[in-house]
């Protein structure tokens, strides 16, 4: 995998507030969780970056349209990102997980949480 591609996935993760990076299974995947959630992760083998997407319908679209795959060992409402996606898609992708997933959360996790600078 590519150390640029990690890099950026992982700068872009960094600064949605209250994210968090762990490697819940060892062997150097990069989980990115927000309220104890995962919205990211980037495995230790297969190259890419695995995001939720609205439901498995946008997943399906997404996949047709040939932006991601269909991402291995997650639900089928997330798509795998290839390393060499664009990276406005790649960020838009991100950030949209992100949202889905902390918009999710109680209310009182959401409370918990930094605001979202939506700029």
């Amino acid at each position: 995998m590519s150390g640029n591609f990690r890099e950026a996935v992982n700068a872009t993760c960094r600064e949605m507030p209250g994210a968090e990076v762990s490697d819940p299974w060892g062997g150097g995947h990069d989980a990115w969780k927000v309220g104890g959630k995962m919205f990211a992760c980037i495995g230790a083998a297969t190259p890419g970056v695995s995001v939720k997407t609205a439901d498995i319908e946008t997943a399906t679209m997404l996949i047709d349209a040939g932006v991601g795959i269909k991402a291995p060992y997650f639900h089928r409402s997330w798509i795998l990102l290839p390393e060499d996606c664009d990276p406005d898609e790649l960020t838009h992708r991100l950030c949209a997980s992100y949202d889905i997933v902390r918009a999710g959360l109680t209310k009182k996790a959401q409370a918990a949480l930094p605001a979202r600078d939506e700029s």
